[in-house]
This record gives C-alpha cells, sequence and structure tokens, in this order.
C-alpha cells in the first residue's frame, strides 16, 4: 500500500498507542508535510493480555538477531512496561556507541531538570542611554522571521523582537542606538572536541551558542553554518532595526548585559516539551546540544559541555537510571566515544512511561512513528516490517556503522513494551540490510503474542 493512502490508517493507530500514555489527547507533532488533525483518542485498553516470556519474545528475534548483517556486537534489552519488569535481553553486558538514540537521554534530562513549560528568552536591555545588549537565553530554534514553513513548534524570531524594541525606544523618543550582544549563558569551546573534525565544516553541526538564529546557519534549510553564530545574529538583529526605523551606530559587538537588568522587550521559545519532541523527531543534532548545555545551567553546572554532562548525569541517576557503565561526551550522539547500556537506553523510555513521571511524557509523544514520519518515515517498508508500521515508536540512531532504534510498542495482547536494540559493528556495505533487521526486531515486538 502506498505511503499516502494509510496515512489516517496510521495516524489512528499512532493515536491508540498513546491513548493511557499522555496526559491529554495532541496531535502527533511532525513537519508541515504530515501534520494533520489527530483523530478522536480511543479508549485505553482495559487489559494487558497475556504477559510476555523471555522464550516467547526470543523465539520471535531469534532469526532476525542473528543475520550477520548486523555484525558481531549486537544486542536487543526489552522491558514490559505494562507489569514493571525486563522481559528479554540479548548482547546487552557491554554498551554501545547509541548514536542519535542518546538524544533520548538529553531530552529526558532536559524535561526533568526544567519542566516541559519551561521556556527561554531572547531578550533586549538598556544599558544606559542610547544604548541596548541583544541577550541570547539559547533559544535552539530561534529564527529571524517567522516562516509558515517552518512547521511545529511555532518559533520566536528577530523580527518580531525588533519590531517590539523599536515601538519602546521610539515611545522614549530614541531613534539611535549601539548594539551589543550577549551569549554568555552558554561557556566553554563552542565545538565538541570528542566530534569528526569535518562535522562543523560540513553543517552535519553547529558551534553550539546561547545567541544565534536558523540554528547557526547562514541561510535557512542550508548547510553551512556561522563560525560566530552569536555575531551574525546581532548583524541580522542590526539591520531589522534598521527596518524599523532605529538607526544602530556601528556594528555589534560583543558585550554582557548587567546583571538584573529588566528588559525592554523579549521573545519566548517553545517550551521544553515542545523543543524535546521536535529533536526526537527531527534527530535535530544542534537542539539536542542546546538542551545538553541547559541542563548544566539548571543543575547548576554551568553551561559548559562538561557541566551539561555533568548535570545530565545527575539527573539521569535521579531519575533511577544507572549510568555507571555509561560515557557521555555529548547531548546528539556524533560522539563515537559515547558508550551507553541497552537497558539505560530503554530506561529514559522506561521512565517516561511510568505513572511517576507525567512531567516526562513529551518524550513519548515526540517519537517517530513506524513508516510515517520523522527520521522513521522511510522506514519499515521491508518485508517482514508492515506489522511494526504505525505501531512502532522510537527514536533512530545512525553514524558509519552504527544503527539502533530505542522506544516502544504495544503487542497483539495489549503489553506494552519497552525496547533498545543496536548494533556498532555493521559491515558498511550492509547498511540497509541491518536498518531493515532492526526494523523487523521492533516489528516482531509489536505482533508479538508471545
Amino acid at each position: 500500500m502506498a505511503r499516502p493512502a494509510r496515512a489516517a490508517f496510521v495516524t489512528l493507530l499512532a493515536t491508540a498507542l498513546c491513548a493511557g500514555l499522555v496526559s491529554s489527547a495532541r496531535a502527533v507533532p511532525g513537519s508541515a508535510q504530515t501534520t494533520r488533525q489527530a483523530p478522536p483518542v480511543l479508549a485505553p485498553a482495559t487489559t494487558e493480555g497475556a504477559a510476555p516470556t523471555a522464550a516467547g519474545v526470543g523465539k520471535a528475534l531469534a532469526a532476525i538477531l542473528k543475520d550477520p548483517s548486523l555484525g558481531a556486537h549486537r544486542g536487543i534489552y526489552v522491558y514490559d512496561a505494562s507489569r514493571g519488569k525486563p522481559v528479554f535481553s540479548v548482547g546487552a553486558s557491554t554498551p554501545y556507541t547509541p548514536a542519535s538514540t542518546l538524544k533520548l537521554l538529553t531530552t529526558v534530562g532536559a524535561l526533568a531538570a526544567l519542566g516541559p513549560e519551561h521556556t527561554f528568552a531572547t531578550k533586549v536591555v538598556s544599558t544606559g542611554k542610547g544604548s541596548i545588549v541583544l541577550v541570547g537565553g539559547g533559544d535552539p530554534l530561534l529564527t529571524v522571521t517567522p516562516s509558515a514553513n517552518d512547521g511545529f513548534p511555532a518559533r520566536a524570531s528577530l523580527q518580531v523582537l525588533a519590531a517590539s524594541t523599536a515601538k519602546v525606544l521610539k515611545a522614549q523618543g530614541v531613534a539611535s542606538v549601539t548594539l551589543g550582544y550577549d551569549a554568555s549563558l552558554f561557556t566553554g569551546p563552542a565545538a565538541n572536541a570528542n566530534w569528526e573534525p569535518n562535522y562543523v565544516p560540513e553543517g552535519i553541526a553547529a558551534p553550539t551558542s546561547a545567541l544565534w538564529v536558523n540554528e547557526g546557519r547562514l541561510s535557512p534549510g542550508m548547510p553551512k553554518r556561522s563560525t560566530a553564530p552569536a555575531q551574525s545574529a546581532a548583524t541580522s538583529f542590526q539591520k531589522l532595526l534598521a527596518q524599523y526605523g532605529i538607526k544602530v551606530a556601528a556594528s555589534a559587538r560583543a558585550a554582557t548585559a548587567p546583571s538584573g537588568a529588566k528588559p525592554i522587550a523579549l521573545v519566548k521559545s517553545p517550551t521544553v516539551g515542545q523543543l524535546a519532541e521536535y529533536v526526537n523527531l527531527h534527530s535535530d543534532n544542534d537542539g539536542a546540544e542546546v538542551l545538553l548545555r541547559h541542563v548544566g545551567v539548571a543543575t547548576g553546572n554551568g553551561g559548559s559541555y562538561a557541566g551539561g554532562v555533568k548535570g545530565l548525569r545527575t539527573t539521569l541517576t535521579k531519575l533511577g537510571l544507572d549510568v555507571s557503565k555509561a560515557r557521555i561526551y555529548d547531548g546528539s550522539g556524533l560522539a563515537r566515544g559515547n558508550k551507553v547500556p541497552l537497558d539505560v537506553l530503554a530506561g529514559a523510555v522506561r521512565v517516561a512511561v511510568s505513572k511517576d513521571h507525567p512531567e516526562l511524557r513529551h518524550l513519548l509523544t515526540g517519537l517517530p512513528v513506524a513508516g510515517f514520519n520523522g527520521s522513521l518515515r522511510e522506514r519499515f517498508s521491508a518485508s517482514g516490517t508492515a506489522s511494526g508500521t504505525g505501531v512502532v515508536r522510537a527514536k533512530t540512531g545512525t553514524l558509519t556503522g552504527v544503527h539502533s532504534l530505542a522506544g516502544y510498542a504495544r503487542t497483539r495482547s495489549g503489553t506494552l513494551l519497552v525496547f533498545a536494540v543496536a548494533s556498532d559493528s555493521v559491515p558498511v556495505p550492509k547498511t540497509l540490510d541491518a536498518r531493515a533487521n532492526l526494523d523487523r526486531a521492533t516489528a516482531a515486538l509489536a505482533n508479538c503474542g508471545c
């Protein structure tokens, strides 16, 4: 069946899957091309059905996990969330390079440390007559101008901020100002020393900044990044002020806003809950790195990479995840040195499913739906994967030789299974085969009556 023809069916399944897991009905977030009106929420299952057994799950997965395309280091961890206990694992005794499934840890940490309704303000403060400072608050999705093509969630923009700033200045009789910019919320190196050297030049990731527009891109939607994203944002703001009748006397320069200075204008980012959904749906590296820095700030460890990682480890430990065997170097999963046990990757989903943590539900609602949207839109098309389409929700992880999925699915008997499946030893010629086998493994869980 062609993908467009099954869209309504898939949406219905996805909504049914979330019933009973989220605190309110909501559409699955997606791009402008995939966003649609959600159908009525189905009633939660009244029974969880027969309990899956290790033998039953193992039988369903045996042939798939033996496929040589997965390489030597492959494994899966399955947790019965309906009954609160592990049900099956193989190859899970050693940690894996998680690639982008690490974003599950970053986003669940941000939701826990900051709260799902928290926002980040980009503001303008006055530092004396005729002098203003543009202060970055770490909004990862800040744009220069609003655009109907931005999709979910709605972004804050410098254009709106400039219009508000000009209105206030004109009311004060000010027509000319000097402009500074302050990106000091985040500290330390802007690019991660553990990344491959080509990541920033090729636009795979940007130098992380508390003040940027279009995620540091020189042009919206294009890969090339600014080497000075805060200055580039300030230059854009200066041009916008001029359009609204405020002259800026000279080029914007780095400055430090006075502590406690009241803003004359500000714009707010989407909520942390919405940002977490966006990051996981689109596997957004830049957004994940910004959220990691915010975790560092929120936990009192500072806005550097080191502070973010320290704050993340502390937050995950408080959530009950054992990170003692995990090595974490960034928030996006780009660093190949990251090593995380499968039960910890699945654990991020496990705690979000828990009734004890309603503040973490955005982790669930933001996961891509198999064969429908986000990084799973073009997946689950190989033979043996149809039973997972629209039922499996998972975060993908991909680096050369590394492929992983972590998420959840309901079985045919109604049991909610949380899983993490990965290989970090995939032979490059077998990349597509390995991905298909991970899809088959999670589809087998969804189809499991075991």
